[in-house]
């Protein structure tokens, strides 16, 4: 149960209706998760999900690589309903499974792919340490360049505060789904 209110299709204000109406007919399809809490303030949400649909849509990152650094992201951050929603992203993306299990376990994954390895590295040193290494962001240069590197740091930034809004407003799973670890201050 959510800490606060969640504005339904029923209960919404026209303005939270009209932002609500573009995130569904959007790439996303439904609104669910941080975005039922960004609602409250019409605004925000509006301008939340463009960043997001940005982010995750619309970069030089591949799929893969973008749902990559979510699920280290989502799982750095202790964020259950981020993993449950990401892991299922990053397997239609093709992350081989031994590779999200690796990262749900908190062990460093095997990767055939440098390019996979490499944003991997970058997403854990940015979770971990808030910043990157030399060592690290020079590979990220040499193998995915400049604007991947500016698009993955803020790609993880936003799964941060999605990841935050996620544990701090206790937005539930969706129903039927079970919680692959306990969240951040249960």
């Amino acid at each position: 149960m959510a800490r606060i209110p969640l504005p339904t299709p029923e209960t919404m204000s026209p303005a939270q209706r009209a932002v609500h109406d573009r995130v569904v007919a959007g790439p996303r399809g439904a609104l669910r998760g941080p975005l039922r809490a960004a609602l409250l303030n019409p605004e925000l949400a509006e301008r939340w999900q463009a960043l997001g649909e940005l982010l995750r849509y619309n970069t030089s990152l591949s799929p893969r690589h973008s749902e990559l650094a979510i699920l280290v992201t989502g799982r750095h951050c202790r964020a259950p309903f981020e993993w449950h929603v990401h892991r299922i992203e990053a397997e239609k993306a093709g992350l081989e499974p031994a590779v999200i299990e690796s990262i749900l376990a908190g062990t460093c994954p095997h990767f055939s792919e440098p390019k996979d390895e490499v944003v991997f590295d970058f997403a854990r040193e940015l979770n971990v340490h808030d910043a990157v290494s030399t060592p690290v962001y020079q590979r990220l240069l040499d193998h995915l360049g400049a604007l991947a590197a500016v698009e993955l740091t803020a790609l993880v930034g936003y799964y941060t505060m999605v990841a935050m809004t996620l544990n701090a407003h206790q937005i539930p799973l969706p129903e039927g789904a079970v919680a692959a670890f306990e969240p951040g201050l249960a």
